[in-house]
Order: structure tokens, then sequence, then C-alpha cells
């Protein structure tokens, strides 16, 4: 490992090249004529984007590091998609929107404050590393939030629901943390 790697890797981490394919149920179907994204909560224009009309959006491609809460990192990992701060300002969330619940095929859900939701680097990915997710890696959507542990990073997003109270997720309700901060080590709460 070098120097650089060592900085970079939070507490109990470990670089590994490759991220292997974790998830709850199975690879869902993906049909682009038929799929949508519901924006709708604590929103003054709740909103539902079709397949094409999402991935009209403006797009980033943002390098990060990737954690997972079993001990391996991903180092520079080239996300393309779409920002979620960006995202919400096409619904103009209302001052009661404190958090987002984020809600996927299968019915994985994962929550976050709206101050981690809105940095710049956390975004709705449909590419990584110059190619389309694999559909294991959560194609046709997945979110992106590099500063908290995987299992924020929700697979096969279809729907944000912005809400006053914090609504626990699938690994949040099983025992792991809200907070999900690798840098502090907080995997279970």
């Amino acid at each position: 490992m070098v120097e650089n790697e060592r900085t970079r890797l939070p507490p109990g981490q470990q670089a590994v090249e490759q991220m292997p394919p974790l998830h709850v149920g199975t690879v869902p179907r993906f049909d682009p004529e038929t799929w949508d994204l519901r924006i709708e909560g604590e929103v003054r224009e709740p909103r539902t984007l079709s397949y094409r009309e999402l991935r009209a959006l403006p797009s980033v491609i943002d390098m990060s590091d990737f954690h997972c809460v079993e001990g391996w990192s991903v180092l520079d990992v080239a996300w393309q998609g779409v920002r979620l701060a960006d995202v919400a300002d096409l619904v103009s969330p209302t001052e009661r929107a404190q958090f987002a619940t984020i809600g996927c095929d299968g019915g994985y859900t994962t929550s976050l404050p709206m101050s981690d939701l809105m940095r710049p680097d956390v975004l709705l990915a449909w590419g990584i590393d110059g190619e389309e997710l694999a559909p294991e890696h959560g194609f046709p959507l997945r979110l992106v939030v590099p500063h908290k542990y995987a299992y924020k990073a929700a697979k096969w997003v279809r729907w944000i629901r912005f809400t006053y109270e914090q609504e626990l997720g699938y690994w949040e309700q099983r025992g792991y943390s809200n907070s999900a901060d690798p840098w502090k080590e907080e995997r279970r709460s």
C-alpha cells in the first residue's frame, strides 16, 4: 500500500481493486420505457421523471472513494450521474424538509439528512469509470454518498421522499449506524 492510500483509508478499511456485487434481494429488471423516478413529500412541486428525462438532466463525473461497512474500500471511483441537489431543485423542498428517504426496487430504503444529501459529491449515478453501471451494482440509478458507508448508497433508486422526521432505512432498522461515518467507524448503532 502506498502512503497516499494509507491516509485516504478510514480506520479498519483495506483498499481493493473492485467492489464486489453486494445487495439485498434480486437484481430487478429494467425497462427504459416504463421506469420512472418519483420525487415527493415535503416539496412544493412533486415530480415524476421518466428515464429519458432523468438522463437529459445536466450530468457530472465525480471522483470519490467508496467505503463498505464490511471493511473494504475502492479508491478513485469515477461516478457519472446527476447531483442530488440538482434533482432537489426541480421539486423545491419546503423548509420542513430536513431529511430524505430514498426507496428502491425490491423495498430497500435509506435515509439521510439534507445536509448530507446536498453536498456536491452526492449523486444519483448511472455510470462508473466511463461505463454504465452493471445491473448488480445498481443500474439504472444508484445513490452515491462518498462520505458514508456504502449501505447508504442505495441501488435501483425509484423514489425520493423529503421528510420532516427521519425514517430509518433497511440496515438502520437492523442495528446498523444511522450516521454511517467511516472515519469514525460508525458501523453499528
